[in-house]
């Protein structure tokens, strides 16, 4: 008999849709999830509401007007963004997280932070008003080695943030480590955190990255960890704790074209394309240690928890089988190949 799961419509809380002829990417998420959080790293980045909203707009017109997908956006938080803003952020209504990307650790973060410690202004402001911060949780020094940058980050920023705004709510992003794992569950039940997990970190090792071959749709930032992180993070997500949820920091690139600006060149750049499969990708992930049936929690409800939003309408249908994705997808003008195209995936998505 053939295997299947039926879970209520999924929510991608950590999305780049990219800008311009490539936004249409965000088809294929919308075919699975409800709702996503939008990054906001395009170029140039997204700092003000006017902003955000027309690129909201763009994301809606991009879709079939019976999607009932609902891009949900975010501010992209730097050391001149003024309390005026980040208010003005909350009255709208549009705005459901302020993005922290230390500065140059991965695609279009030149406008990011060096030290947390220097928004203190913004992130006090953020508390008082109650809007999520979501860091990207990697050392911005050169120095540091690229396997340990995040561990790094949170070991020195992780206490000072959560000691100097407790009611602030933040969404640790695509965390890929067992010590980051820990710190987050080990942390006092009042504190109102979150953690998105990926599929990459939850499928595949840095072996996969750099064993054999080099895989550049495996690079991503943070990078792919050791075998005992991925153990640690899929604990983590199958176990019922509802501070870890779906998101796939799903990050298409173009195949070809100017170094940094593209995957397969000289100085390739980070980020991992999993949208046209997301939902598959992680039942396969959840299955693996025969936890299939927490995938509902993970993917619909705790993320929506995190945001205050009700859960989402409708369900979605999982069945076992064998298929192949195609080895490449439209991405405006070029091509994006997706993580792990030679690899058959093991379930495919449904309408329930």
């Amino acid at each position: 008999m053939t295997r299947s799961v039926t879970i209520r419509r999924p929510d991608d809380m950590h999305l780049h849709v990219r800008q311009g002829d490539r936004i249409p990417v965000v088809r294929h998420t919308a075919k699975q999830f409800g709702r996503a959080i939008i990054m906001p790293n395009p170029d140039p980045y997204i700092t003000l509401v006017r902003q955000a909203a027309q690129y909201h707009d763009e994301i809606l017109e991009s879709l079939p007007t019976d999607s009932g997908f609902d891009p949900l956006m975010t501010l992209y938080i730097q050391t001149t963004m003024s309390p005026d803003t980040i208010r003005a952020a909350k009255r709208s209504g549009l705005i459901h997280g302020i993005k922290m990307y230390p500065f140059g650790v991965t695609t279009n973060s030149e406008g990011g932070v060096v030290r947390v410690q220097d928004i203190e202004e913004q992130l006090r402001v953020m508390e008082e008003v109650d809007i999520p911060f979501l860091i990207h949780g990697e050392s911005a020094d050169p120095n540091d080695d690229v396997f340990e940058r995040e561990p790094i980050f949170y070991g020195e920023a992780f206490s000072w943030i959560t000691l100097t705004f407790p009611k602030l709510r933040v969404s640790c992003e695509h965390i890929t480590t067992k010590r980051v794992v820990e710190m987050i569950e080990r942390a006092p039940k009042h504190l109102r955190l979150g953690a998105t997990m990926t599929p990459q970190h939850l499928l595949e090792n840095r072996n996969y990255l750099l064993g054999g071959h080099l895989r550049p749709h495996a690079f991503c930032k943070p990078i792919l960890k050791t075998e005992e992180d991925r153990q640690a993070l899929l604990a983590a997500a199958t176990s019922g704790n509802p501070r870890f949820f779906l998101g796939t920091d799903s990050a298409p690139h173009p195949q070809h074209g100017a170094a940094k600006k593209a995957k397969e060149c000289d100085c390739g750049c980070a980020g991992c394309f999993s949208a046209h499969a997301a939902i598959e990708f992680y039942a396969e992930a959840f299955d693996s240690v025969g936890k299939l049936d927490r995938l509902d929690e993970f993917a619909s409800r705790f993320g929506a928890e995190f945001y205050e939003l009700p859960r989402n309408e409708g369900a979605l249908k999982l069945v076992e089988e064998k298929w192949l994705a195609e080895q490449s997808y439209d991405f405006g003008d070029g091509k994006v190949v997706p993580f792990r195209q030679e690899v058959p995936l093991k379930w495919r998505a449904l309408a329930a």
